[in-house]
């Protein structure tokens, strides 16, 4: 029996037990859900609301930027392969216009606490270009003292100066895609990097003053062993960032054409993947990172971890976040906004957003308009989803509810979380456990009244 500590023990058998197909719920309802009947009238119809409002929550931005030079074969992100650096300009001038049509509607208030630049490779951006694209977010928003600017950065494309330039233009937030440091493995997912490259990174990120730096590794990916990532885990460590994202690579050859050039045969069998991922959770755990959540670690000090123990972590479509209460506006193709009790998401194209942009329409494709049991609902999921306690009785007076009758059906199908010891019920609360934390998406999905509806996605094991 192989066991893992979260505070409390782990054993195999209570993963297999848990271990299903579900959501990851950086949204709810997911974005599966979202249908084409939301249209580019209705977002604008929240974002008036917005404008007419006088006790506006704090704005997110994400911007998606979808060129790389190179394909990495397990990607299932939205993005563009090229080596055409000339494209960025135009995509460029295409933002700004959708910033000015956005910034029109929701008025002047437009305190940003929040900024992430992700991809695609927000670095395929020369230093003018990403200079051009940060003075066109600060002529349309105004960023509070204390906003967290963060961008996802491909050690690769990282020149001497790429940091101290980045941290010149205010981020101070950034995280490296690692995978996996086996030579063998990014020789078969097409993404060379030695240690070396990411090491300088991370040290020049420390000289430029980045206040976090977040890791991404994978698991499942082809090639991998458990000795071959153990020693991932050594090097990562040594590094030291603060936070460490630990992904299970989900194959899916029939959605994302790109994976479909990794041999089958050399993926990790179900069993290995178990065991790399219990593995990779106690050396994590033993060498200082705490579990956040999901597949998320930080150091004790970084402010992730301030957040889950103050209560205040929050979930959105990037992971686990310190700001909650955001409007959240997606800025590019595919991005993703929350506005109000709406979800809505770009078109997936350049040629599409182009072409609504230069018609004067806000590029939207699809969303999805959240009803009160939907708010209510979302509330509960994510309330599990970063480990705090569902209190009945707040929940009861800001819902109008009686809680136990609302969702007696509910409590009936987390009697074996609670059972199992994962959870806690009384007539205050349902609390998550400390070993509860591992299968947060498991009991939060008993709460989703979206699950035996039809849905084009596959979703992902839990673990």
């Amino acid at each position: 029996m192989t066991h893992v500590s979260t505070d409390t023990e782990i054993s195999e058998e209570l993963v297999r037990k848990f271990d299903k197909l579900g959501p990851r719920y950086t949204s709810y309802p997911t974005a599966d859900r979202f249908h084409t009947q939301f249209t580019e009238t209705t977002y604008r119809g929240y974002l008036d609301q917005r404008c007419a409002r006088t006790d506006n929550p704090p704005l997110s931005i994400y911007i998606h930027l979808p060129f790389c030079e190179s394909l990495c074969y397990f990607c299932a992100c939205n993005k563009i392969i090229t080596k055409d650096h000339a494209r960025v300009g135009e995509y460029l001038r295409y933002l700004d216009k959708e910033m000015d049509l956005v910034a029109s509607r929701i008025g002047k208030d437009r305190k940003t606490v929040q900024l992430h630049l992700g991809g695609g490779t927000p670095t395929f951006f020369s230093d003018d270009e990403l200079r051009q694209l940060m003075a066109m977010v600060r002529k349309h928003f105004e960023f509070t003292p204390d906003a967290e600017l963060g961008v996802e950065i491909d050690p690769r494309t990282v020149q001497p100066h790429t940091l101290s330039m980045l941290a010149e233009l205010g981020f101070n937030r950034n995280s490296f895609g690692v995978q996996d440091f086996d030579p063998a493995v990014q020789q078969a997912v097409n993404r060379i990097q030695p240690l070396s490259m990411v090491e300088q990174a991370v040290l020049e990120s420390r000289k430029s003053k980045f206040e976090s730096i977040n890791a991404d590794l994978i698991y499942g990916l082809p090639k991998q062993t458990l000795e071959s990532f153990s020693r991932t885990l050594d090097n990562l460590i040594r590094v030291s960032p603060d936070r460490i994202a630990l992904y299970n690579y989900a194959h899916l050859p029939g959605r994302f054409k790109a994976q479909r050039l990794i041999v089958d045969s050399d993926l990790p069998s179900a069993e290995l993947r178990l065991q790399i991922f219990l593995m990779s959770m106690r050396r994590l755990l033993d060498a200082g990172y705490v579990y956040i959540g999901l597949d998320h670690f930080s150091k004790p000090d970084d402010e992730l971890n301030k957040a889950r123990l103050g209560k205040t972590l929050h979930r959105n479509f990037q992971g686990y976040t310190t700001r909650s209460e955001c409007d959240l506006i997606g800025l590019g193709v595919s991005a993703i906004s929350k506005v109000g009790n709406s979800y809505s998401q770009a078109v997936r194209t350049v040629s599409a957003y182009y072409q609504h942009l230069d018609a004067g329409r806000l590029p939207i494709e699809k969303g999805f308009e959240l009803s009160q049991d939907d708010v209510l609902r979302r509330d509960i999921i994510m309330t599990l989803m970063c480990s705090a306690p569902v209190e009945v009785e707040t929940i009861n007076r800001e819902y109008g509810i009686d809680f136990n009758t609302y969702f007696e059906a509910e409590l009936l199908r987390l009697k074996p979380y609670e059972e199992a010891g994962l959870i806690t019920i009384d007539a205050s609360a349902i609390r998550v456990t400390p070993k509860g934390r591992l299968f947060v998406r498991a009991s939060g999905m008993v709460f989703d009244k979206y699950l035996g509806q039809p849905t084009t996605s596959t979703y992902s094991k839990l673990i």
